[in-house]
């Protein structure tokens, strides 16, 4: 293992070496790419690195122990904490695309070992990299032509928030307007390809030694989505696509969601200027509750846009982890007789959203229908059309839902409640482990964009977990409602195209699915 580190090292230096001398010599502009080009050996060197080291640690750390054992067990579980740490202080020296890495990894909680997740969730949000007021200052310039004190009556050094992209800062336009100002890190643009050449080596060195671990399909996912996420002007496209198929598709809706007005005079592809929002935090549960509003209803919100977003437009932010999200109450909304105010949900950070096609979203909408009202042949059915076979759909349930299949398929109206405990993820990490294998092998098997709606359904369920301490009923009440909207309109699309019968049992379809939740709803008071 040592040898295939060591070949990895001389490969990567020659490789690295014969590129540099290559990029400089076509460049427009030497200096800059020279400066780029000496840093990607560099990373590269202390990728090599860590990754030898990790993986002389497990080699070493397990020798002769045997597989299952207390010994064995407990070995694993310390050099997991310490290759987290490893990897954690690899992605924060390298910066930028790395740092983004490292929160694709804490959001896998159904494949990656504990350790990695708590050690990245506790570090990648909070502590990314901040750029110096001078690189700063040298964007604005060379995005809007002057200083940011030429283009803004007021400009705030200090940045308000940093992340793995961009960094924001808080400031008012000359006509007086409260505005936060998204400023991509210096040189992410050039040094992004290297950096997913790079990650791209060492996951595929890594899936070499050990054939179970293939993470190749995240390395893809990032590759796509890196270069639109750089494109600010995409990002601002994207929030108005989103107010605007809320108001079309989803009316009843669509009020209570709002994304920052974005100043298109004063925006470019790498600085974006939007309206500045006086809200709270989604998982700030105290400053919600002295807003006068209920985490319950904030809860059944998020639950309710995402289900719209997912079932219904098929245009989904992928990206709703707590950082991203804000809440405060609906603006002309008076307080009501129980001192409670309706929340309106805002959307930050349109960078990440994936389209789903007809077919795919109907056959996700499907296949949460079945898992919310315990359909075993739905459920069957709906993953084998989106990819995951017969013998790895009880596991695509489990991973969707953080339950083994009997509990899946629970006829309880409470089935898929998750208390939130320790019993719980307990549970969650010996079935990852049991099954790594197979769950390697269905990642391997879905199309990208269902990977990409397992992160969003992970994130969501951190939110959730944080305003209601495990989830909800009512939340699945919500999914399968718009779930099932959503599969009557597809049915009723064709239904037009046959008779009017079929559309009456379509109909019918929905009310008694209605009769079935409230159903639910009372057995559940009375119980």
């Amino acid at each position: 293992m040592w040898r295939a580190a060591a070949k990895l090292s001389v490969g990567a230096a020659v490789l690295g070496g014969g590129a540099t001398a290559a990029a400089i010599a076509t460049s427009d502009d030497p200096s800059t790419t020279f400066k780029i080009c000496t840093l990607v050996p560099l990373r590269l060197l202390r990728d090599t690195l860590t990754v030898a080291t990790i993986v002389g640690d497990y080699q070493y750390s397990l020798w002769n122990l045997k597989e299952g054992s207390t010994e064995w067990t407990n070995a694993k579980h310390e050099v997991h904490k310490r290759s987290a740490h490893r990897l954690q202080d690899l992605c924060f020296r390298n910066g930028g695309i790395y740092i983004k890495l490292g929160q694709h990894i804490s959001q896998l909680e159904y494949v990656v070992p504990e350790e990695y997740v708590q050690t990245m969730r506790a570090s990648m949000l909070k502590r990314c990299p901040v750029s110096s007021y001078d690189q700063v200052h040298n964007v604005v310039i060379r995005e809007l032509g002057g200083p940011p004190e030429k283009i803004f009556a007021e400009f705030d050094p200090n940045p308000l928030a940093s992340a793995s992209l961009a960094q924001v800062h808080a400031a008012r336009t000359h006509d007086g307007q409260k505005v936060a100002v998204k400023v991509q890190h210096t040189h992410l643009t050039d040094t992004a390809v290297a950096d997913i050449a790079t990650v791209n080596l060492i996951v595929n060195f890594l899936h070499w030694c050990f054939p179970a671990f293939d993470y190749r399909w995240l390395v893809d996912e990032i590759r796509e989505g890196v270069p639109t996420e750089l494109d600010f002007l995409i990002e601002a496209r994207n929030s108005v696509k989103c107010l605007d198929n809320f108001r079309r598709l989803s009316p009843h809706t669509a009020h209570s969601i709002y994304a920052p007005k974005v100043y298109w005079n004063l925006s470019t592809t790498r600085l974006l200027t939007m309206e500045f929002m006086d809200a709270a935090e989604i998982t700030d549960v105290t400053a919600i509750r002295s807003l006068g509003l209920e985490p319950v209803d904030v809860s059944k919100l998020v639950t309710r846009a995402f289900a719209e977003m997912i079932f219904k437009h098929g245009f989904v932010h992928c990206d709703p982890h707590a950082a991203n999200m804000m809440v405060r109450p609906l603006p002309s909304n008076k307080w009501n007789i129980f001192v409670r105010r309706k929340p309106q949900l805002i959307l930050l950070d349109h960078g990440m959203y994936r389209e789903l096609d007809f077919s795919t979203r109907t056959n996700y909408a499907g296949l949460w229908k079945g898992l919310v009202f315990a359909d075993a042949n739905a459920i069957k059915e709906n993953s084998i059309k989106l990819g995951a076979g017969e013998d790895l759909c009880a596991l695509f349930a489990g991973i969707l839902t953080m339950k083994p299949w009997k509990k899946v398929i629970d006829p309880s109206a409470d089935h898929l409640v998750l208390e939130g405990n320790d019993g719980d993820r307990s549970e969650l990490q010996m079935y990852a482990a049991l099954y790594f294998p197979q769950i390697s092998e269905l990642l391997r098997r879905l199309p990208r964009v269902i990977l990409l709606m397992l992160k969003t359904n992970d994130c969501l369920r951190a939110v959730n977990h944080i305003l209601l301490q495990g989830s909800s009923l009512e939340t699945f009440f919500i999914i399968g409602r718009i779930a099932s909207e959503a599969v009557a309109d597809s049915k009723r699309a064709a239904a037009a195209k046959r008779s009017f019968l079929a559309s009456i049992c379509i109909w019918l379809e929905m009310m008694l699915l209605e009769a079935r939740i409230l159903g639910m709803r009372v057995a559940l008071q009375l119980l």
